[in-house]
């Protein structure tokens, strides 16, 4: 395996920890404290501190960097279909399901959208339940309703100021 990269990021809703490769994104998870990053950071870890700082103050509305998300080939198509919900968006399990072909396969796109390794960056936040509702992040509930209100409001023209 190539060398990785590890850097902190403090957002307004905590710190994520960022882990690269020399030229993709392997991981961006929220985590109750930061640590210590690495002394010398390849560009694309430089870049994705920068466009998620643009992210959350509201100067970004659409990530450009290489990603490699690490996991099965059914995950892997998941998160790829998560890619594709527009800013500002969103949908549901079921809904994902039927993108994915076949609306029996709800409950491993939930679990797949679960095991995202790189939140906001591929927006699983932005799956919510059938009937609205707020349903499991692994960054936490309140995290996913932040994230969903900062889009909402930057999709409607709204920037909140913090």
């Amino acid at each position: 395996m190539s060398k990785t990269f590890t850097s902190y990021l403090e957002s307004p809703i905590g710190s994520i920890e960022l882990i690269t490769s020399e030229d993709a994104v392997l991981s961006a998870e929220f985590k109750d404290e930061s640590q210590s990053s690495d002394q010398h950071l390849p560009e694309i870890a430089i870049q994705l501190q920068k466009q998620l700082k643009d992210y959350f103050e509201g100067n970004l509305l659409e990530f450009n960097l290489k990603l490699n998300p690490q996991g099965t080939d059914f995950q892997k198509r998941v998160w790829q279909e998560l890619t594709n919900i527009p800013f500002g968006k969103n949908t549901s399990y079921m809904d994902m399901a039927v993108k994915l072909g076949d609306p029996k396969v709800i409950r491993a796109a939930a679990a797949a959208n679960g095991k995202n390794p790189i939140s906001i960056i591929i927006p699983c936040h932005r799956v919510i339940g059938k009937d609205g509702s707020l349903t499991g992040y692994a960054g936490g509930l309140h995290r996913k309703k932040w994230l969903l209100d900062h889009e909402n409001r930057l999709a409607n023209g709204v920037l909140e100021l913090f």
